[in-house]
């Protein structure tokens, strides 16, 4: 950290937490920067750090914010934190954590803020990763592992459903503010869609932000769609290339890669993305990138992909 310190949205960053909220313990609990130059906003120091990452830690423990900020206030500072057995019992649901592997503090702090279940947090850190490092950075980087965790929370809890739910919210609602191109007299070229009875849909989101992030317009039929519906959209659109997704096996069915390719009109390209493909049903030609950056390399093979 700089000798000057850190700005309220840096330790918003750090903590994975809403500059709201930081401004919100700061007024009513006092942990507030304590370094200040005249005519400058005041600084973060590394104990104010220190202290607000105890405040977040135990609010996501399910201690109450006023008992958080007591004990962070006496036990913030580096080396120092307050005895387990002082701590008040957490709150019933505090206390779990989601493992997000090797995942960088972004993630840590997307998936602090999800157990925490704090839309504002999350939309946040979310559309900050997306402005500085892109779509697809922030999908491979972040999203993905958080998503993949919760995942894994669930097989072995069967709960954190409503975790997923509003996440899965949040990802949406970032993916879909990400700018789209300029409108302009040429109808988008590609068709991205999920397979019959697929409700997992946020890949196929991230792609159509990632495209849109490449100046490219593309049509998202979104969740669930059935075979004769998306052979009518193939058939009226005519498009250069169709992704079709299927994230279990109880919903990649090649049956349905089959059916396009023998549409009236087939798309030159056809690509099955996810994990519920069979690979060694495949039918010839079909392409199956592995992960948001090969399916964004593999579309820019369609003809004429700058959409104009």
């Amino acid at each position: 950290m700089a000798d000057d310190g850190l700005s309220a949205g840096a330790v918003a960053r750090r903590l994975g937490i809403a500059v709201t909220t930081l401004r919100s313990w700061h007024q009513r609990y006092g942990l507030g920067p304590s370094r200040h130059v005249p005519g400058q906003h005041r600084r973060y120091s590394a104990e104010d750090l220190a202290r607000l990452d105890v405040m977040r830690r135990l609010t996501t423990e399910g201690i109450t914010p006023a008992e958080a900020a007591h004990w962070a206030r006496r036990g913030g500072v580096p080396g120092q934190r307050p005895h387990p057995e002082r701590l008040p019992p957490a709150r019933h649901g505090g206390g779990a954590t989601i493992p997000v592997g090797r995942a960088g503090p972004a993630a840590h702090g997307l998936a602090r803020a999800a157990m925490r279940l704090d839309p504002l947090s999350m939309r946040a850190t979310i559309t900050a990763a997306i402005e500085a490092e892109g779509v697809v950075a922030t999908w491979e980087g972040m999203l993905r592992p958080v998503l993949a965790g919760i995942g894994e929370r669930h097989a072995t809890t069967a709960g954190y459903v409503e975790v997923e739910h509003l996440l899965s919210r949040c990802v949406s609602e970032a993916l879909a503010a990400v700018p789209r191109p300029p409108v302009d007299r040429a109808p988008p070229r590609i068709l991205l869609s999920c397979a019959e009875e697929e409700q997992h849909s946020l890949p196929l989101e991230a792609l159509a932000a990632a495209l849109a992030q490449a100046g490219v317009h593309c049509r998202l039929l979104g969740a669930r769609m059935p075979v004769s519906a998306l052979l009518d959209a193939v058939g009226r659109t005519a498009p250069a290339a169709v992704v079709l997704w299927s994230h279990t096996a109880a919903t990649g069915d090649p049956g349905q890669l089959i059916a396009v390719r023998r549409a009236h009109r087939p798309p030159p390209l056809l690509a099955a993305a996810g994990p519920g493909w069979p690979p060694e049903l495949l039918p010839v030609g079909v392409r199956s990138p592995a992960t948001l950056a090969e399916a964004l390399a593999l579309l820019a093979e369609v003809p004429d992909f700058s959409g104009r």
